[in-house]
């Protein structure tokens, strides 16, 4: 094999972000088990390295890695003999094209990707293995990154997906999207999985970009999907709304030198006014909807920041009511947190050090890097330098995201310098 050059390597990682799950959900309608769509995708990246180095990096790299990953699931099953009896698993009535038959479009299938949320987020798995196997198989993260994301030990998650992998194929559970009658037992966490890979991306777990543009974009057209498919669902509309809310802003959140700008240090003018605009009537349309739910009302809390003329300027008193309504139906430890901001707007910083305080002492927060943060800036407007700067320093020890590491350190510095 010819050593790859830097070319080829970075369009192979690139197509690792950005193709993952195509190629996953394509792959995984003509194999019979997700173990082994997930291995032939896997061999197709490692042919990608011989094969792009010697003949050249194609124009579509997801259409190659698809035709080469199906083909090997393909040729495993004939090895096997085993087609026809594994067919009604993940495969359609229609049956299983051969290699010849193989048709990629320039653009790829949504509908594959939707079925693969689906599967992961099927009934018969608890809910922590749903979001975590649908993070390795949609989002294409690392059984180290998952771990991370848990806050549990790497061999604990890789046997958590591994079980809920096992559970899938014993269980035959099918690969496609539910019938209408299904819905309503799938959909939260379907949501809910969207939901975390957008936040995955709008603020990477690690590495040195603060965002990560490709899990953003695939949260935008997963739930975009989920509005075209379920267009009366007030929670899909909720959710859609959310993420156009957030995303608007995405352009201020850094400085031109990288620097990490909160919300009240970005440019207003620069928010894209458009999916505000968007976001704002589908808020309206799912809070006229009838009772709303927990992304609903994170929607309606971005659409207050989004009109707010300046952060000092918000409607603390209706972002605080829309937070109480929050945890009435979401009792989250992370809401109660986020719901200290609006707080200290009001009632001032020792009111909200006081809610954060409650949080850190029950220990359900243990590990979060912004309940370290949070105390922290608090302690900061409290004119309490070193303890602000000791809750920072944790904060610090707790994040491996480039641009949040130098915003605490920054912080950290301004702290000692406030000092006697």
């Amino acid at each position: 094999m010819d050593q790859p050059d830097s070319h080829v390597a970075k369009a192979v990682a690139d197509a690792h972000r950005r193709e993952w799950a195509y190629v996953l959900a394509a792959t995984a309608r003509v194999a019979s088990d997700i173990d082994l769509a997930e291995e032939c995708v896997q061999d197709a990246y490692v042919s990608a390295l011989e094969a792009w180095t010697r003949v050249g990096v194609p124009d579509n790299p997801g259409a190659w890695l698809t035709t080469t990953a199906r083909r090997k699931a393909l040729d495993t099953l004939r090895r096997n003999q085993t087609l026809r009896a594994k067919l009604p698993l993940l495969v359609e009535p229609a049956g299983v094209p051969g290699p010849a038959d193989l048709v990629i479009d320039d653009e790829p299938i949504p509908d594959d990707r939707l079925r693969l949320v689906f599967t992961c987020c099927h009934p018969a798995l608890a809910r922590e293995a749903q979001v975590a196997l649908t993070l390795r198989l949609v989002c294409g993260l690392t059984t180290t990154e998952i771990a991370q994301a848990f806050l549990v030990s790497e061999p604990t998650m890789a046997a958590r997906v591994t079980r809920a992998k096992k559970k899938i194929s014993a269980a035959r559970i099918a690969y496609r999207v539910p019938e209408v009658h299904e819905l309503p037992e799938r959909l939260d966490a379907v949501l809910t999985v969207v939901h975390l890979l957008y936040t995955t991306g709008h603020t990477a777990p690690s590495g040195s970009a603060l965002v990560r543009r490709d899990l953003v974009d695939r949260a935008l057209a997963l739930v975009r999907m989920l509005h075209t498919l379920m267009p009366d669902e007030g929670e899909v509309r909720g959710l859609l709304a959310l993420l156009l809310l957030t995303d608007a802003r995405s352009a201020t959140r850094t400085a031109p030198d990288g620097r990490l700008l909160l919300l009240d240090e970005q440019d207003r003018d620069r928010w894209d006014r458009d999916a505000i605009a968007e976001g704002r009537r589908l808020v309206l349309d799912a809070l006229h909807g009838g009772r709303p739910g927990r992304f609903t009302l994170q929607a309606a809390i971005a659409a207050v920041h989004a009109e707010a003329p300046s952060y000092d300027e918000t409607d603390w008193p209706q972002v605080l009511g829309l937070y109480d309504a929050l945890a009435q139906i979401w009792p989250s430890p992370v809401v109660e947190l986020n719901r200290a901001v609006p707080v200290a707007m009001m009632y001032g910083p020792e009111a909200a050090l006081a809610v954060v305080d409650d949080l850190a002492a029950d220990g359900r927060l243990d590990g979060y890097r912004y309940l370290a943060s949070t105390r922290a800036d608090l302690l900061r407007k409290l004119g309490r330098s070193g303890e602000a700067a000791a809750a920072y320093q944790q904060a610090l020890a707790l994040a491996d995201n480039d641009a949040e590491r130098a915003f605490l350190t920054r912080r950290i510095a301004e702290c000692a310098d406030s000092q006697p």
